[in-house]
């Protein structure tokens, strides 16, 4: 089985930084690509951005320009670089792995981590 665990998530003021890991381990057969989740209160989940195992990326409109996926396919990591934060950025925010478990699987398996807190004061 497959474990995401997420961390880098916390407060911080209006323009501040962070930085978000999620480290994925366990068995599987193939990555085919990774992403950052969130969820507002009261909102729907939605995909802020994703990396596939070529490199190629994706963003929410709201955050192009300001957060940069990266991927560090030695060590099944994933990070997301959050900049120019501001309050309508704050959310949970959860990984997720898109992948095969074996060789012979015919579709893809989706992972979630456990979600990480991320708060910006106005």
């Amino acid at each position: 089985q497959v474990r995401l665990v997420e961390s880098g998530g916390g407060l911080v003021q209006t323009g501040g930084s962070l930085r978000l890991s999620c480290a994925a381990s366990g068995s599987i057969f193939s990555i085919d690509a990774m992403g950052w989740y969130r969820q507002a209160p009261e909102k729907q989940r939605e995909l802020v951005a994703g990396i596939t195992s070529d490199g190629s990326t994706n963003y929410a409109d709201s955050v192009k320009g300001r957060f940069t996926i990266s991927r560090d396919n030695n060590n099944n990591t994933v990070y997301l670089q959050m900049n120019s934060l501001k309050p309508e950025d704050t959310a949970i925010y959860s990984c997720n792995l898109k992948g095969r478990i074996a060789a012979w699987s015919r579709s893809y398996t989706y992972f979630w981590g456990q979600g990480t807190q991320v708060t910006v004061s106005s």
